[in-house]
């Protein structure tokens, strides 16, 4: 099963994936690390644990494997002198999805995570070079379908709350679906798996979980899991969308003790844009999910503890301090809250929707769908942006794409950039006033019954995929009561948010308690502004802490 080291020649540098130190570089590192003598077959660290050393190759080659040991054993890389080995968990604090194993005798550098951490965050350079490698390796393990499996019926609604968590959080995982895959069901029934129990998740090739929780799910790989706090801490961000990852940022770099909860993935809605082109700073645009990776490290690095999923349900006020209490765990406690939950996708009033949620019917676009709509038609609903930025990254894959509008031109609802590139995309149909009214299939979407709200005339779209972006309402549901909200449920901020006293900018009803972005009643739906507006509230605590002294100054 193992391969000789002649036999595996070192693997190419892909996309800036595996780039080489050069000798600068490396003696700055030995300042802090550790040389040893390896051999063959030497495990340098294994999948499933937590990453503690950046290892540089001085001499000889390692292999990055998956599934190390067992019947399925798959090299994914070869590394040799000057090389570093990990991957995004080694910054993050996740889990290893792979193993490393010496294949040719040498020398290692091995240096503490914490110190690698300090550098990347301390030299630009060596950052974006460690950053840059790390996020595309993450980006090709997913493309590769390694990481943990899933297996389940596309028809389950536990299965499709596992497959979107993994997605949104970018985990590297395989789907498999018992619809198609016989051979696994036969292999779930021989290990006595009833239907009842799942879907199954396996994790390093010998861990099975049964119908699992996302908590327990993102505690046996590693993501951070919920703790009590100590004590009351200076700032609750509740969302970890742009707006909530930017007061992290800028709340944590600034002092502050401060807690982040999110009740799925860090990023957000945006964290499903396949690219974001109108961002600052960016003149090739950027996806969601790396801006939103690119966030939670250089909040990690300032202090803030991130938490996913914690799901907020409850704010109250209590000893001049507010709690926020979390669905299944601790609560936090803490002097100010910022309530950034942002919105969740709206959904189409068409019977049986829920039918096909899952296995027709899709409400983001990201590397798991495109590789799913490969040479096939695709229909979006929507006019705004994110159905714009969809369409064009699903046109790489699908066979089609058709655009369904409800209105007569995308200049209302869409930036002028992506209006234009849709319109010179030749794969792209937009189909002005366009709703949909009826789904069709069976088991899972077949077509899509149209109708043109001009004339009246009815049109059937074949598909297996129809994406939605129809807006999206404010996620609000635990506030109730709690701070005044508007007639959509927006929260209200500043200026007639409170009879009693005077608010400051973004501030709701009650002092100390915050809201910005998508949340925010009058807000303005740009990632830009979110970012804005996080950033902006952390010097409005500040503010409020003048007068309420909550906070002392040097703490």
């Amino acid at each position: 099963m193992t391969e000789s080291a002649a036999s595996l020649p070192e693997t190419p540098d892909l996309h800036g994936a595996y780039p080489r130190l050069d000798e600068r570089r490396v003696a700055e590192l030995s300042k802090c690390g550790e040389r040893r003598t390896v051999s063959p077959g030497d495990v340098l660290y294994r999948e499933g644990e937590q990453a503690r050393e950046f290892i540089v190759i001085l001499r000889g080659k390692v292999a990055t494997v998956e599934g190390y040991g067992g019947e399925e054993e798959r090299t994914i890389a070869v590394h040799g002198p000057g090389r570093f080995l990990g991957e995004l968990g080694l910054l993050t604090g996740q889990a290893v999805f792979l193993t490393a194993v010496v294949r040719e005798p040498g020398e290692i550098l091995a240096v503490p995570a914490d110190e690698v951490r300090t550098m990347v965050a301390g030299d630009p350079a060596f950052g974006d070079l460690v950053l840059r490698a790390y996020l595309t390796r993450r980006t090709m393990l997913i493309g590769m379908d390694a990481g943990f499996r899933i297996i389940g019926s596309r028809y389950s609604p536990d299965a499709r709350r596992l497959r979107e968590f993994a997605a949104r959080n970018r985990l590297p995982h395989r789907w498999i679906d018992l619809e198609e895959d016989e051979e696994t069901e036969a292999l779930l029934r021989h290990l006595g798996i009833s239907p009842q129990e799942t879907p199954v998740v396996i994790w390093r090739g010998d861990q099975v979980l049964r119908n699992p929780s996302v908590a327990t799910l993102a505690k046996t790989i590693g993501l951070p899991a919920p703790r009590p706090a100590d004590g009351v801490c200076d700032l609750i961000v509740v969302g970890a969308g742009p707006a909530g990852l930017a007061a992290s940022v800028y709340g944590a770099s600034e002092g502050l003790i401060t807690v982040v909860l999110d009740a799925v993935a860090a990023g957000g809605q945006a964290s499903t844009s396949s690219r974001i082109d109108n961002y600052l700073g960016f003149p090739s645009g950027i996806s969601g999910a790396e801006l939103a990776e690119r966030a939670v490290i250089q909040a990690a690095k300032f202090g803030a503890r991130l938490t996913v999923p914690a799901e907020a349900s409850g704010l109250e006020a209590a000893d001049g301090h507010y709690t926020v209490h979390v669905a299944g765990g601790p609560a936090v406690r803490g002097h100010a809250v910022l309530i950034a939950t942002g919105a969740r996708y709206r959904k189409l009033d068409v019977p049986d929707l829920e039918k096909y949620e899952g296995c027709g019917v899709y409400y983001a676009a990201t590397p798991f769908e495109l590789r799913m709509c490969r040479q096939a038609p695709v229909v979006i609903v929507g006019g705004g942006n994110s159905a714009g930025q969809a369409a064009l990254y699903l046109s790489r894959n699908a066979s089609s794409v058709r655009l369904l509008v409800r209105g007569g031109d995308l200049g209302g609802s869409m930036s002028r950039y992506l209006a234009d590139a849709i319109t010179r995309t030749p794969a792209i149909e937009i189909m002005f006033h366009t709703e949909v009214r009826e789904l069709l299939g069976d088991s899972s979407l077949r077509a899509v019954r149209a109708q043109n709200n001009q004339t009246g005339q009815f049109i059937e779209i074949e598909t297996n995929a129809m994406f939605v972006f129809i807006g999206a309402d404010p996620h609000t549901g635990w506030l109730e009561g709690a701070v005044p909200l508007d007639d959509r449920g927006f929260v209200i901020t500043g200026e007639g948010s409170s009879s009693h006293w005077e608010a400051l900018p973004l501030e709701t009803g009650r002092p100390g308690v915050f809201a910005v972005g998508d949340v925010r009643s009058g807000s303005t739906k740009r990632v830009a502004s979110a970012v804005g507006e996080g950033a902006m509230a952390v010097r409005l605590v500040h503010e409020r802490f003048t007068t309420t002294g909550n906070r002392q100054e040097g703490r």
